[in-house]
């Protein structure tokens, strides 16, 4: 007899989401929503014997940890602002089109942003133009390119190669890999590219200008949009190129590139508090306890802000451990001592520490 919590014991971790390969992110696109898990009572989980309970345990444990996206105020404006620089994209082939980055602290979801947007985006394409080209290539609507440190030219070109699978991605020069990885991304009629982790460029290095200068190229001669992700890019001379001084007004990436700031929730306004509760009461409904109620979350609203500073990492985080003691200690809800009780990560308890 097959284990009938078997479906959710894993969760999707048996099918990786490799999103730096036009396979994961194939996957990430299509994958299926997860189907609703089962939430017992006390007197139906008394009812189960060892091994169920220790199965359905783990279950919920990865349910409770794969909260859905929600469609929060920061989503809401960065698609906005995506959604008024892609109108570019309509442009003909020989005209520059504009790129979105979106420069925030860590821990405000900006790859979130980035890459449900890439994914609600490529569905379109894929409606509407149909998964082949015209010359019979797989259409691929979105490239997406993690970057990482001491990032050079080859390397970035042989990143973009390695997501379209190309086998020359290791083999050829660095100036057949630039050629190489235009014609993929002409061929397979890609139209919007990620480029995440943009920090790990130095802007004020020899390499880093290299690679910049690369991007620009690229946008020059592929049909493309780019969505540039990243940490402090203003601060780091992302807009003006790592010029400095008078020379900074002659940067093209600051006239084309459109800023897409992401700012942590917070409590100090009417509409900053309503969101950060209406992010709460949609995330308090997904949780599988035996004794989650309304008002679970919301009534604590304060003090979850306080212990997260309005960071969505850290409130993920947060209530992955809450769930998770709630569970090992039969508690099977989420309040005030659980909340306080949680282990959060060094900014989160730097900036608020318990006791």
């Amino acid at each position: 007899m097959s284990n009938p919590w078997g479906m959710w014991l894993r969760g999707n971790d048996t099918e990786p989401f490799v999103l730096s390969r036009k396979q994961g992110w194939d996957r990430f696109v299509n994958a299926p929503r997860r189907a609703l898990l089962p939430v017992l009572t006390r007197a139906e989980m008394g009812r189960l014997d060892a091994e169920s309970l220790a199965d359905y345990t783990e279950a919920r444990m990865v349910w409770n940890a794969n909260l859905p996206i929600v469609r929060t105020q920061q989503l809401t404006s960065a698609f906005a602002i995506i959604d008024q620089v892609m109108a570019s994209a309509r442009r003909d082939g020989d005209r520059a089109r504009g790129s979105v980055v979106i420069d925030a602290k860590p821990g405000l979801g900006k790859t979130t942003i980035a890459t449900r947007y890439g994914k609600d985006f490529h569905r379109l394409q894929y409606r509407r133009y149909g998964p082949t080209t015209i010359d019979g290539h797989q259409r691929l609507p979105v490239a997406f390119i993690p970057l990482k440190a001491s990032i050079t030219l080859k390397a970035l070109n042989q990143k973009i190669l390695n997501f379209y699978g190309h086998p020359a991605g290791t083999a050829a020069t660095r100036f057949e890999l630039a050629d190489l990885a235009i014609d993929c991304v002409r061929s397979c009629e890609t139209r919007l590219i990620v480029i995440d982790d943009v920090h790990f460029i130095d802007f004020r290095h020899r390499d880093g200008l290299t690679v910049s200068n690369h991007l620009k190229s690229l946008a020059n001669e592929m049909a493309v949009t780019f969505i540039f992700v990243g940490v402090g890019l203003a601060e780091k001379k992302f807009f003006d190129e790592g010029m400095i001084g008078e020379e900074a007004a002659y940067a093209q990436t600051s006239r084309r590139a459109t800023r897409c700031p992401v700012v942590p929730f917070t409590l100090g306004t009417d509409d900053g508090f309503r969101g950060w509760v209406d992010l709460l009461r949609v995330l308090e409904s997904h949780i599988a306890l035996a004794d989650a109620h309304p008002g679970m979350l919301t009534d604590h609203a304060q003090l979850l802000h306080r212990r997260t500073q309005g960071y969505i990492a850290s409130l993920t985080s947060l209530l992955d451990r809450a769930c998770a003691r709630a569970i090992g200690t039969g508690g099977e809800t989420i309040d005030a001592d659980v909340i306080g009780g949680v282990e959060m990560d060094n900014a989160a308890q730097t900036a608020s520490p318990i006791g």
